[in-house]
């Protein structure tokens, strides 16, 4: 289950982006930014899928800073 994420509309660095997201599984609802590739479109990102090298289409929000100095994105949707 995707974790609620809160949407800060002020915020000038945070946003919704289409992306890849390399991930064994589907089951996490954030992702070090190492993990996320920010593609422009829904198009590209649903075109950069590839599950046999793990990569899946979704639109995320962030990045955010971890309390541990990372940066996260958050799952927003898979698509």
């Amino acid at each position: 289950m995707m974790q609620r994420v809160i949407i800060d509309p002020e915020s000038k660095s945070l946003a919704e982006r289409f992306a890849l997201v390399k991930a064994a599984n589907r089951r996490r609802g954030r992702f070090p930014a190492g993990c996320v590739t920010v593609v422009e479109t829904e198009a590209a990102a649903r075109a950069g899928g590839d599950a046999a090298r793990k990569l899946h289409p979704a639109v995320v929000y962030g990045p955010s800073s971890s309390s541990e100095g990372q940066q996260l994105y958050y799952l927003v949707k898979w698509l």
